[in-house]
């Protein structure tokens, strides 16, 4: 080969190198992040999901991308976006905001992890058949609203002592976790002697109809099932209830601070922070087999004593002394 014909030829490679070295740079893993609702209501949820990515090793648009798919609170959209997920090849799929993302995620796929919130025991849906050991591709975070509706109830009662008549506001559209609420909710009303009155609603217009109804027969107290379409009108239904004086428990602090009276239920930014570290540790190559199911620990009573005072309701001490937080 002559002079000049070499020095092309390694012209040439120089060139393709940096090609080639590119070519073989492993791809920047993909998560796919599923939720019921709109980006807006879950600011301090998704700053804690990025958190415990980044404390396992991953940080978005620099070693990970993260592909949003939000329903906007029209669950019959759910599945095709959970399928569109999945057709993007991610590498795990958060399902956020009610049980009926997490079934829809695990109808598309039976092989790409899932990281999951369960609104109640898992294996009792039949999503996995182990907590310790999940066997399929789902595992996730357990906030134990189903496990908690006695004890809401109970608090309640404490807090207003002359309550006989008690109703309870779920979602018909969120029919699983729904029909546990009240399941839980009959069995520990009858226990307390109280009865219970179901409102249902699945939209502004239900919501506003459903308080409309509480003119003819008015409880004497509310208790709101966790869901996350009420979670996302929050501030509308505390409103409400006020408008009504309505003594009311929830089971996420997000009401007390906006105005509702009291909650009781699972730390749930906490609960996307768990989430975020078991994504980036599926990222790592650890199976789902190997991540159990937690159970929330982080329980916190929330108080707002200036709603109790509008509704002339005295606080007992052994109340204030058991609440994590007191609102003034």
């Amino acid at each position: 080969m002559r002079r000049r014909e070499f020095l092309g030829v390694m012209g040439g490679a120089a060139v393709a190198w940096p090609v080639v070295a590119s070519a073989q740079q492993p791809a920047m893993p993909t998560i796919g992040f599923l939720d019921s609702r709109s980006p807006e209501t879950l600011t301090d949820r998704l700053r804690v999901f990025r958190q415990g990515l980044k404390d396992t090793g991953y940080l978005e648009g620099d070693n990970v991308t993260i592909v949003y798919r939000w329903a906007e609170n029209q669950l019959n959209l759910v599945p095709e976006l959970a399928a569109d997920l999945i057709r993007r090849q991610v590498a795990v799929v958060i399902a956020s905001g009610g049980l009926p993302v997490v079934f829809a995620a695990k109808a598309a796929t039976a092989t790409v992890p899932i990281v999951g919130i369960f609104a109640e025991d898992p294996v009792r849906l039949g999503l996995i058949t182990s907590l310790a050991r999940p066997d399929g591709n789902v595992t996730g975070i357990n906030i134990l609203n189903a496990e908690l509706v006695a004890k809401q109830l109970a608090l309640l009662r404490e807090l207003v002592p002359r309550t006989a008549h008690v109703a309870v506001l779920v979602n018909p559209n969120n029919p699983t976790s729904t029909e546990s609420t009240l399941r839980d909710a009959e069995q520990a009303a009858r226990s307390m002697g109280m009865q219970i009155q179901v409102l249902r609603a699945s939209s502004d217009v239900e919501i506003d109809a459903a308080f409309a109804t509480l003119e003819s027969r008015r409880p004497d107290a509310l208790f709101v099932h966790q869901d996350p379409f009420f979670g996302s009108r929050r501030v509308q239904l505390v409103q409400l209830i006020t408008y009504h004086r309505l003594p009311a428990i929830y089971t996420l602090r997000d009401f007390p601070e906006v105005g509702g009276l009291m909650s009781y239920g699972s730390n749930i930014v906490d609960a996307y922070r768990q989430i975020g570290i078991y994504a980036a540790r599926i990222l790592k190559g650890t199976k789902v087999a190997d991540l159990p199911v937690v159970q929330s620990t982080k329980l916190e009573l929330v108080i707002n004593a200036q709603i109790a005072r509008m509704f002339g309701l005295t606080i007992p001490p052994t109340l204030l002394a058991r609440a994590d937080e007191v609102i003034e």
